[in-house]
């Protein structure tokens, strides 16, 4: 009895010694984190002002601006959620709802899932080779909105998947008892109760979306244009690559700069975070109104 104590408070002691390890890591994690948005803001803070926001990149810092990458970010952002989003729930409510359990839908499952786990540089040159190249979109906001949506396809169907899965057989039995058909109980039940997962999946990879710079380099996304994108035809720039090119550049200012960007980035995404979770949280709400 007393090696069986001995050993159970062994585990104990080992329990809350990797649990207090845990929180060090995740504290340690938060703290560095902090202070990099510290940093970041403390050095791009003055620069940000009204002229920041509606001036174009230029070799002078104190005229340099930030409007044609935050418009092709908002153009890229905005077509890539046209793209993605339909194709990728389609996509998850047919594996779902319809698919028949068999090697077909294992083998696309596991296509699914490691697809979700390549390097966003493979998408930018696949964008390369096909949007760029072989469909002649060149170096337009099409080509990098669905360079995008493949980068961020897998994320939203596999979220979706899982939305789409938790929502209780129960209710689509009652549903087929009551005469309806199976569009019907996808259209009218399932989506709905799904919809709070499948927007949070929606969320985080958009917000994925929002920060590669790797693909869009790829693809020749330019690094310094005075204009912005009226069409999705256009050559565009985006915030990502702006700030990348800031970087880049010896100067102090342009570091400074660089780091005003990023915090016009950090508000961009969370204002369209912000904005998706008021739509997650209207729709629970009238659901269980």
């Amino acid at each position: 009895m007393n090696t069986q104590a001995q050993r159970l408070k062994k585990r104990h002691q080992i329990s809350a010694a990797f649990k207090l390890f845990c929180l060090s890591v995740t504290c340690l994690a938060v703290a560095i984190l902090g202070i990099l948005i510290l940093e970041v803001t403390l050095l791009g803070l003055p620069w940000l002002n009204f002229d920041f926001l509606t001036r174009f990149p230029s070799r002078f810092p104190e005229k340099a601006g930030i409007l044609a990458g935050l418009a092709g970010t908002l153009w890229l952002v905005t077509l890539t959620a046209a793209i993605a989003i339909p194709i990728g729930v389609l996509a998850a409510v047919y594996l779902e709802e319809y698919a028949k359990p068999g090697r077909v839908s294992t083998f696309i499952t596991i296509n699914i899932a490691n697809l979700a786990g390549v390097p966003s540089i493979v998408y930018g040159i696949i964008g390369l080779a096909i949007f760029v190249r072989f469909f002649g979109l060149d170096r337009s906001v099409l080509a990098g909105a669905m360079t995008m949506s493949l980068l961020i396809l897998p994320v939203i169907i596999i979220a979706s998947r899982e939305a789409i899965k938790a929502v209780p057989s129960s209710l689509r039995q009652v549903a087929f008892a009551l005469g309806a058909t199976r569009w019907q109980v996808t259209r009218d039940h399932v989506l709905p109760q799904a919809m709070p997962g499948i927007l949070t999946g929606v969320i985080l990879a958009l917000s994925r979306a929002i920060g590669e710079t790797a693909p869009l380099i790829m693809i020749g996304a330019l690094t310094y244009i005075a204009f912005v994108p009226e069409g999705p035809m256009d050559e565009f720039t985006a915030l990502p690559i702006q700030i990348y090119n800031w970087t880049s550049r010896p100067q102090e200012a342009f570091h400074e700069l660089a780091s005003a960007g990023i915090i016009v980035l950090l508000l961009v995404l969370l204002i369209m975070n912000a904005t998706a979770v008021w739509i997650r949280y209207r729709g629970s709400k009238n659901k269980f109104m």
